[in-house]
């Protein structure tokens, strides 16, 4: 590879010596060649010679020569050494620096054509850009990490760090963020920071959104008070709709304590439509498994056991009843012994869609999600026909398998009006889905404007609204 560049460099050197000794002779019939020693090659073989080298051998080439420049700039080359050298967020590349470059994303009818990207310009941004912090408060667990690593650095429970309920909101987020930065090993001065918003006061009624608003401007004077430079918060829903590489759809969070279903129309959350809240979550399955094993002698002292059984082990059924007459005995062997389920891997999830197994008294799953799907279809906003037909499935418990299809089962089922083109996407990234849909944000080219919110802005947004 060294070779190849070297020979690249001394064909433009080559040019340079050949042009100052031969200025301008009309009457000469040596006509130099623009290229070098490779003006006999044609372009697109010279274009398959210079995607052998790294980026920045061939970023070099630029300036020797207006004829090498004029060659190396070639979009194609660029694109293709984003597609070598960031193989497994490429597509994510692609869909961040087209649809969120800007800030929210427009409405579908604004941005009629996408927007042309030169590869080269976002390769050499994405490259010099600093990482920033990406930390995923989550309900249960808290993720964060760097925008540049391939996944969060470590996690942390996320009610342990926010401290004793009784203290004062701020109090808590200043704690709990001091210990996410002290655990990172970082200056928080050092870097922006993207951080998720709790999917929380869901209504759209006046006092809800003052609480959403009270909330945001806890975090960002937490943040600010520890001299970050700047801020994007956005909202958990949102996130996990980026991360599948969508702008409009309904985001459904399987959360600790709820789970949520929020309809999403360009980058946001159509509260008006209604956000629908299901009084099951992660806790209510790991708790309901711990009772059935209970049932079969077998007890623990912590739930941290159980969550791990049902992460391995537990999964949804496709056909309920059908699965009943079947033999599911599985093992796994934990850190406290080896352990065998049988039905209770199946049944921990099915009281997602039947609630009274589990002696709750509320909606199931499919039914929140085709209430949400069939009040935007009733709103008529102006997305298309079709924007609330995506699904996208966030949380660990999420992750069970068998439940994106369980899903898109019921809810074709219920809704037979509608069902066609509904899809339900299981989490892009697992757990961590949310975490990669800041990520996204944070990786931007253009980052950290304009998605953030300095110090300096939200000091004078503060002032303003006490003024009036």
């Amino acid at each position: 590879m060294a070779t190849l560049f070297r020979k690249l460099r001394e064909s433009a050197a080559s040019l340079k010596r050949s042009t100052t000794t031969t200025t301008a002779t009309s009457n000469s019939s040596e006509r130099h060649a623009p290229l070098g020693l490779f003006d006999s090659l044609p372009s697109d073989l010279l274009l398959k010679i210079i995607r052998l080298l790294d980026p920045k051998h061939a970023a070099k080439l630029c300036i020797v020569c207006k004829s090498w420049r004029s060659l190396v700039s070639d979009n194609q080359l660029w694109n293709h050494f984003l597609q070598n050298h960031q193989p497994l967020h490429y597509d994510s590349i692609i869909f961040s620096e087209t649809k969120l470059t800007s800030g929210y994303p427009l409405p579908f009818f604004v941005t009629q054509t996408p927007r042309v990207l030169s590869f080269k310009h976002v390769y050499g941004q994405r490259e010099r850009l600093p990482p920033a912090v990406i930390i995923d408060g989550g309900s249960g667990y808290c993720k964060f990490g760097w925008s540049k690593e391939e996944r969060p650095l470590g996690r942390t429970p996320t009610f342990l760090e926010f401290g004793n309920v009784e203290t004062p909101i701020y109090t808590r987020l200043r704690h709990f963020f001091g210990t996410v930065y002290g655990r990172m090993k970082v200056k928080p001065s050092s870097q922006a920071v993207v951080v998720s918003l709790p999917l929380c006061h869901y209504d759209d009624t006046e006092s809800a959104r003052a609480s959403r608003q009270q909330l945001k401007e806890a975090i960002c004077a937490a943040l600010f008070d520890l001299n970050v430079p700047a801020v994007c918060a956005l909202n958990q829903a949102t996130l996990a709709l980026y991360a599948a590489k969508q702008t409009s759809g309904i985001s459904v969070n399987i959360g600790f304590q709820v789970t949520s279903v929020v309809p999403i129309l360009n980058g946001k959350v159509m509260r008006k439509v209604g956000v629908e809240v299901v009084g099951l979550g992660a806790l209510k399955l790991t708790g309901f498994l711990r009772e059935k094993m209970q049932q079969n002698s077998l007890n623990f002292e912590s739930l941290y056991t159980v969550r791990t059984l049902k992460e391995k082990l537990c999964y949804v059924a496709y056909d309920y009843e059908a699965e009943l007459l079947k033999d599911t005995q599985a093992s796994f062997e934990a850190v406290e012994g080896r352990y065998s389920l049988s039905k209770e891997r199946f049944q921990t999830g099915e009281i997602l869609f039947q609630p009274r197994l589990a002696g709750v008294r509320a909606m199931s799953l499919h039914q929140a999600t085709a209430l949400c799907i069939d009040h935007c279809y009733s709103a008529e906003l102006a997305g298309g026909s079709d924007w609330f037909k995506t699904i996208v499935l966030s949380g660990g418990s999420a992750c069970l398998p068998g439940l994106a299809e369980r899903l898109e089962k019921e809810l074709h089922l219920l809704l037979p009006h509608m069902s066609n083109g509904i899809r339900v996407i299981p989490p892009p990234h697992g757990a961590d889905t949310a975490w990669f849909g800041a990520k996204l944000i944070g990786s931007l080219s253009t980052f950290p404007a304009p998605w953030c919110t300095t110090k300096k802005q939200f000091r004078q947004k503060s002032k303003l609204n006490r003024i009036w």
